[in-house]
Protein backbone atom coordinates (compact mmCIF):
# COMPACT_ATOMS: atom_id res chain seq x y z
CA UNK A 1 0.00 0.00 0.00
CA UNK A 2 2.93 2.40 0.56
CA UNK A 3 3.52 2.81 -3.20
CA UNK A 4 -0.12 3.49 -4.03
CA UNK A 5 -1.07 7.07 -4.85
CA UNK A 6 -4.77 7.83 -5.26
CA UNK A 7 -5.66 9.55 -8.53
CA UNK A 8 -9.47 9.35 -8.32
CA UNK A 9 -11.56 12.32 -7.13
CA UNK A 10 -13.37 11.89 -3.82
CA UNK A 11 -16.86 13.27 -3.16
CA UNK A 12 -17.55 13.94 0.52
CA UNK A 13 -21.15 14.43 1.72
CA UNK A 14 -21.46 16.30 5.02
CA UNK A 15 -24.15 17.99 7.10
CA UNK A 16 -24.23 18.78 10.82
CA UNK A 17 -21.97 16.25 12.53
CA UNK A 18 -18.48 17.71 12.91
CA UNK A 19 -17.40 14.81 15.14
CA UNK A 20 -17.91 12.08 12.54
CA UNK A 21 -16.97 14.44 9.70
CA UNK A 22 -13.57 14.97 11.33
CA UNK A 23 -12.93 11.22 11.60
CA UNK A 24 -13.82 10.49 7.99
CA UNK A 25 -11.92 13.55 6.75
CA UNK A 26 -8.80 12.29 8.53
CA UNK A 27 -8.93 9.06 6.50
CA UNK A 28 -9.51 10.99 3.28
CA UNK A 29 -6.49 13.13 4.14
CA UNK A 30 -4.33 10.01 4.48
CA UNK A 31 -5.39 8.94 0.97
CA UNK A 32 -4.56 12.43 -0.40
CA UNK A 33 -6.96 12.57 -3.38
CA UNK A 34 -6.01 15.13 -6.05
CA UNK A 35 -9.56 16.49 -6.10
CA UNK A 36 -12.09 16.74 -3.25
CA UNK A 37 -15.70 17.64 -4.01
CA UNK A 38 -17.70 18.51 -0.90
CA UNK A 39 -21.50 18.46 -0.76
CA UNK A 40 -23.22 20.02 2.26
CA UNK A 41 -26.85 20.57 3.16
CA UNK A 42 -27.99 23.71 4.94
CA UNK A 43 -29.31 23.99 8.52
CA UNK A 44 -32.89 23.01 9.28
CA UNK A 45 -35.16 25.95 10.11
CA UNK A 46 -36.65 24.20 13.15
CA UNK A 47 -33.27 23.25 14.63
CA UNK A 48 -31.43 26.37 15.89
CA UNK A 49 -28.32 24.35 16.79
CA UNK A 50 -27.90 23.26 13.17
CA UNK A 51 -26.38 26.58 12.12
CA UNK A 52 -23.38 26.18 14.40
CA UNK A 53 -22.99 22.46 13.73
CA UNK A 54 -23.16 22.86 9.95
CA UNK A 55 -20.57 25.63 10.09
CA UNK A 56 -18.28 23.48 12.25
CA UNK A 57 -18.54 20.56 9.82
CA UNK A 58 -17.72 22.79 6.85
CA UNK A 59 -14.76 24.33 8.68
CA UNK A 60 -13.09 20.91 8.79
CA UNK A 61 -12.68 21.04 5.02
CA UNK A 62 -10.43 24.08 5.46
CA UNK A 63 -7.80 21.71 6.89
CA UNK A 64 -6.80 20.28 3.51
CA UNK A 65 -2.99 20.39 3.66
CA UNK A 66 -1.99 18.35 0.61
CA UNK A 67 -1.90 19.16 -3.10
CA UNK A 68 -5.63 19.01 -3.77
CA UNK A 69 -8.22 20.95 -5.72
CA UNK A 70 -11.17 21.50 -3.37
CA UNK A 71 -14.60 22.19 -4.87
CA UNK A 72 -17.63 22.90 -2.69
CA UNK A 73 -21.37 22.72 -3.26
CA UNK A 74 -22.92 24.13 -0.10
CA UNK A 75 -26.63 24.81 0.27
CA UNK A 76 -27.74 27.84 2.31
CA UNK A 77 -31.10 26.22 3.02
CA UNK A 78 -32.00 22.70 4.07
CA UNK A 79 -32.94 20.61 1.05
CA UNK A 80 -33.35 17.30 2.86
CA UNK A 81 -31.69 13.98 2.15
CA UNK A 82 -33.30 13.26 -1.22
CA UNK A 83 -32.79 16.64 -2.90
CA UNK A 84 -29.41 17.44 -1.36
CA UNK A 85 -27.62 14.18 -2.09
CA UNK A 86 -29.14 13.69 -5.56
CA UNK A 87 -28.47 17.29 -6.65
CA UNK A 88 -25.01 17.14 -5.09
CA UNK A 89 -24.07 14.00 -6.99
CA UNK A 90 -25.50 15.51 -10.18
CA UNK A 91 -23.00 18.33 -9.63
CA UNK A 92 -20.17 15.87 -8.94
CA UNK A 93 -20.74 14.00 -12.20
CA UNK A 94 -21.15 17.22 -14.14
CA UNK A 95 -17.60 17.95 -12.92
CA UNK A 96 -15.80 14.58 -13.09
CA UNK A 97 -16.27 11.30 -14.97
CA UNK A 98 -15.86 9.02 -11.94
CA UNK A 99 -15.66 9.45 -8.19
CA UNK A 100 -15.33 7.73 -4.84
CA UNK A 101 -18.20 8.76 -2.57
CA UNK A 102 -18.16 8.94 1.23
CA UNK A 103 -20.71 10.33 3.65
CA UNK A 104 -19.77 11.96 6.94
CA UNK A 105 -20.31 8.76 8.97
CA UNK A 106 -18.66 6.23 6.64
CA UNK A 107 -15.17 5.52 7.96
CA UNK A 108 -13.07 3.80 5.27
CA UNK A 109 -10.31 1.26 5.69
CA UNK A 110 -7.14 2.46 3.91
CA UNK A 111 -7.45 -0.31 1.30
CA UNK A 112 -10.91 0.97 0.33
CA UNK A 113 -9.46 3.72 -1.86
CA UNK A 114 -7.18 1.44 -3.86
CA UNK A 115 -10.00 -1.09 -4.30
CA UNK A 116 -12.28 1.62 -5.69
CA UNK A 117 -9.65 2.99 -8.04
CA UNK A 118 -8.79 -0.44 -9.44
CA UNK A 119 -12.45 -1.35 -9.93
CA UNK A 120 -13.22 1.97 -11.60
CA UNK A 121 -10.38 1.40 -14.03
CA UNK A 122 -11.12 -2.24 -14.75
CA UNK A 123 -14.85 -1.79 -15.42
CA UNK A 124 -14.84 1.79 -16.73
CA UNK A 125 -16.15 0.84 -20.17
CA UNK A 126 -18.19 -2.17 -19.08
CA UNK A 127 -21.78 -0.98 -18.93
CA UNK A 128 -22.84 -4.15 -17.13
CA UNK A 129 -21.22 -2.78 -13.97
CA UNK A 130 -23.00 0.17 -12.36
CA UNK A 131 -21.73 0.41 -8.80
CA UNK A 132 -18.84 -0.60 -6.55
CA UNK A 133 -19.58 -0.97 -2.83
CA UNK A 134 -17.12 -0.70 0.04
CA UNK A 135 -19.43 -2.30 2.58
CA UNK A 136 -19.85 -6.04 2.93
CA UNK A 137 -22.07 -7.29 5.75
CA UNK A 138 -21.63 -10.92 4.61
CA UNK A 139 -17.85 -11.35 4.66
CA UNK A 140 -17.89 -14.96 5.86
CA UNK A 141 -19.52 -16.06 2.60
CA UNK A 142 -16.83 -14.72 0.25
CA UNK A 143 -13.59 -16.65 0.19
CA UNK A 144 -12.31 -17.45 -3.30
CA UNK A 145 -12.11 -14.00 -4.95
CA UNK A 146 -11.41 -10.42 -3.90
CA UNK A 147 -14.93 -9.36 -4.85
CA UNK A 148 -18.21 -10.61 -6.27
CA UNK A 149 -21.09 -9.36 -8.39
CA UNK A 150 -24.53 -8.75 -6.93
CA UNK A 151 -27.95 -7.34 -7.77
CA UNK A 152 -27.83 -5.52 -4.42
CA UNK A 153 -25.64 -2.57 -3.55
CA UNK A 154 -24.49 -0.58 -0.52
CA UNK A 155 -23.93 3.17 -0.22
CA UNK A 156 -21.70 3.31 2.85
CA UNK A 157 -18.61 4.11 0.86
CA UNK A 158 -18.92 3.46 -2.86
CA UNK A 159 -17.92 4.64 -6.28
CA UNK A 160 -19.31 4.87 -9.77
CA UNK A 161 -19.00 6.59 -13.12
CA UNK A 162 -20.80 9.48 -14.79
CA UNK A 163 -22.07 7.06 -17.46
CA UNK A 164 -23.91 5.12 -14.71
CA UNK A 165 -25.15 8.11 -12.69
CA UNK A 166 -26.65 9.63 -15.85
CA UNK A 167 -29.28 6.86 -15.68
CA UNK A 168 -30.41 7.94 -12.20
CA UNK A 169 -33.83 9.52 -11.62
CA UNK A 170 -34.56 10.64 -8.06
CA UNK A 171 -38.33 10.75 -8.70
CA UNK A 172 -38.42 7.34 -10.50
CA UNK A 173 -41.09 8.62 -12.90
CA UNK A 174 -40.89 5.31 -14.77
CA UNK A 175 -41.89 3.23 -11.72
CA UNK A 176 -45.59 2.61 -12.63
CA UNK A 177 -44.49 1.11 -15.94
CA UNK A 178 -41.81 -1.06 -14.34
CA UNK A 179 -44.21 -2.13 -11.59
CA UNK A 180 -46.63 -3.59 -14.12
CA UNK A 181 -44.03 -5.13 -16.39
CA UNK A 182 -42.33 -8.51 -16.41
CA UNK A 183 -39.08 -6.76 -15.55
CA UNK A 184 -40.27 -6.99 -11.97
CA UNK A 185 -39.60 -10.72 -11.92
CA UNK A 186 -36.91 -10.84 -14.60
CA UNK A 187 -34.62 -8.43 -12.75
CA UNK A 188 -35.45 -9.81 -9.29
CA UNK A 189 -36.82 -6.49 -8.07
CA UNK A 190 -39.58 -8.16 -6.11
CA UNK A 191 -37.52 -9.91 -3.45
CA UNK A 192 -38.10 -10.64 0.21
CA UNK A 193 -41.86 -10.95 -0.03
CA UNK A 194 -42.44 -7.82 -2.10
CA UNK A 195 -40.60 -5.50 0.28
CA UNK A 196 -38.95 -3.53 -2.52
CA UNK A 197 -42.27 -3.06 -4.29
CA UNK A 198 -43.66 -1.21 -1.27
CA UNK A 199 -40.48 0.82 -0.86
CA UNK A 200 -40.56 1.99 -4.47
CA UNK A 201 -44.28 2.76 -4.18
CA UNK A 202 -43.47 5.02 -1.23
CA UNK A 203 -40.54 6.65 -3.01
CA UNK A 204 -42.66 7.30 -6.11
CA UNK A 205 -45.41 8.85 -3.95
CA UNK A 206 -42.81 11.02 -2.21
CA UNK A 207 -43.39 9.43 1.20
CA UNK A 208 -39.70 8.78 1.85
CA UNK A 209 -37.06 11.51 1.94
CA UNK A 210 -34.18 9.51 0.53
CA UNK A 211 -32.06 9.13 -2.58
CA UNK A 212 -30.54 5.66 -2.29
CA UNK A 213 -33.56 3.45 -3.00
CA UNK A 214 -33.80 5.14 -6.38
CA UNK A 215 -30.16 4.35 -7.04
CA UNK A 216 -30.72 0.73 -6.01
CA UNK A 217 -33.54 0.49 -8.55
CA UNK A 218 -31.34 2.07 -11.20
CA UNK A 219 -28.54 -0.40 -10.54
CA UNK A 220 -30.96 -3.35 -10.53
CA UNK A 221 -32.52 -2.36 -13.84
CA UNK A 222 -29.34 -1.54 -15.70
CA UNK A 223 -26.61 -3.83 -14.39
CA UNK A 224 -24.70 -5.15 -11.42
CA UNK A 225 -22.94 -3.98 -8.29
CA UNK A 226 -19.59 -5.18 -6.96
CA UNK A 227 -18.92 -6.11 -3.32
CA UNK A 228 -15.45 -6.63 -1.78
CA UNK A 229 -14.71 -9.94 -0.07
CA UNK A 230 -14.16 -8.10 3.23
CA UNK A 231 -15.90 -5.13 4.80
CA UNK A 232 -14.02 -1.90 4.09
CA UNK A 233 -16.39 0.60 5.74
CA UNK A 234 -17.30 1.15 9.38
CA UNK A 235 -20.35 3.33 10.01
CA UNK A 236 -19.32 5.52 12.94
CA UNK A 237 -22.56 7.49 12.97
CA UNK A 238 -25.11 5.22 14.64
CA UNK A 239 -26.98 7.07 17.39
CA UNK A 240 -29.60 9.67 18.18
CA UNK A 241 -27.87 12.42 16.15
CA UNK A 242 -28.11 10.44 12.92
CA UNK A 243 -30.76 11.05 10.26
CA UNK A 244 -31.42 7.40 9.45
CA UNK A 245 -28.98 5.20 11.41
CA UNK A 246 -30.43 5.93 14.84
CA UNK A 247 -30.65 2.37 16.21
CA UNK A 248 -27.39 1.31 17.87
CA UNK A 249 -28.73 -2.25 18.06
CA UNK A 250 -28.89 -2.47 14.27
CA UNK A 251 -26.87 -5.49 13.10
CA UNK A 252 -24.84 -3.18 10.85
CA UNK A 253 -23.70 -0.96 13.73
CA UNK A 254 -20.84 -3.27 14.70
CA UNK A 255 -19.42 -4.39 11.39
CA UNK A 256 -15.73 -5.17 11.67
CA UNK A 257 -13.08 -3.88 9.30
CA UNK A 258 -11.26 -6.26 7.01
CA UNK A 259 -8.08 -5.56 5.06
CA UNK A 260 -8.19 -6.24 1.36
CA UNK A 261 -5.11 -8.04 0.02
CA UNK A 262 -3.47 -6.89 -3.21
CA UNK A 263 -3.04 -7.83 -5.98
CA UNK A 264 -6.74 -8.49 -6.33
CA UNK A 265 -8.05 -11.88 -7.37
CA UNK A 266 -10.70 -11.30 -10.02
CA UNK A 267 -13.73 -13.55 -10.65
CA UNK A 268 -13.57 -15.57 -13.85
CA UNK A 269 -17.22 -14.97 -14.71
CA UNK A 270 -19.96 -12.40 -14.20
CA UNK A 271 -21.99 -14.59 -11.86
CA UNK A 272 -24.35 -13.01 -9.34
CA UNK A 273 -23.54 -14.24 -5.85
CA UNK A 274 -26.80 -15.93 -4.82
CA UNK A 275 -25.51 -16.45 -1.28
CA UNK A 276 -25.60 -12.68 -1.00
CA UNK A 277 -29.31 -12.62 -1.80
CA UNK A 278 -30.13 -15.42 0.64
CA UNK A 279 -28.19 -13.75 3.42
CA UNK A 280 -29.92 -10.42 2.83
CA UNK A 281 -33.25 -12.20 3.10
CA UNK A 282 -32.17 -13.89 6.33
CA UNK A 283 -31.13 -10.54 7.80
CA UNK A 284 -34.51 -9.06 6.90
CA UNK A 285 -36.27 -11.99 8.58
CA UNK A 286 -34.16 -11.53 11.70
CA UNK A 287 -34.95 -7.80 11.84
CA UNK A 288 -38.66 -8.60 11.46
CA UNK A 289 -38.46 -10.98 14.41
CA UNK A 290 -36.74 -8.27 16.43
CA UNK A 291 -39.54 -5.78 15.63
CA UNK A 292 -42.15 -8.30 16.78
CA UNK A 293 -40.13 -8.81 19.95
CA UNK A 294 -40.21 -5.05 20.69
CA UNK A 295 -43.95 -4.85 20.02
CA UNK A 296 -44.63 -7.81 22.30
CA UNK A 297 -42.49 -6.30 25.06
CA UNK A 298 -44.31 -2.98 24.75
CA UNK A 299 -47.73 -4.67 24.93
CA UNK A 300 -46.65 -6.60 28.02
CA UNK A 301 -45.52 -3.36 29.61
CA UNK A 302 -48.88 -1.73 28.90
CA UNK A 303 -50.68 -4.76 30.31
CA UNK A 304 -48.67 -4.59 33.55
CA UNK A 305 -49.55 -0.92 33.99
CA UNK A 306 -53.25 -1.55 33.36
CA UNK A 307 -53.48 -4.38 35.84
Amino acid sequence: MSDFQLKTPVAFIIFNRPDTTKRVFAEIAKARPPKLLVIADGPRANRPDDTEKCAAARAIIDNVDWDCKVLTNYSDVNLGCKRRVSSGLDWVFDTVDEAIILEDDCLPHPTFFRFCEEMLGRYRDDKRVMHISGTNILTKNLKSNSYCFSKHMGVWGWCTWKRAWNLYDSSIKFWPTIRKSKLFSIRNIEINGGTYRQIYDDVYNDKIDTWDHQWQLCVTLHGLAIFPCVNLIYNCGFGENATHTTNKRDHRANLKFGELVFPLKHPDYYIIDEIDGKSNKQIMINMTKYCFFLIKRYLNLLKSKIY
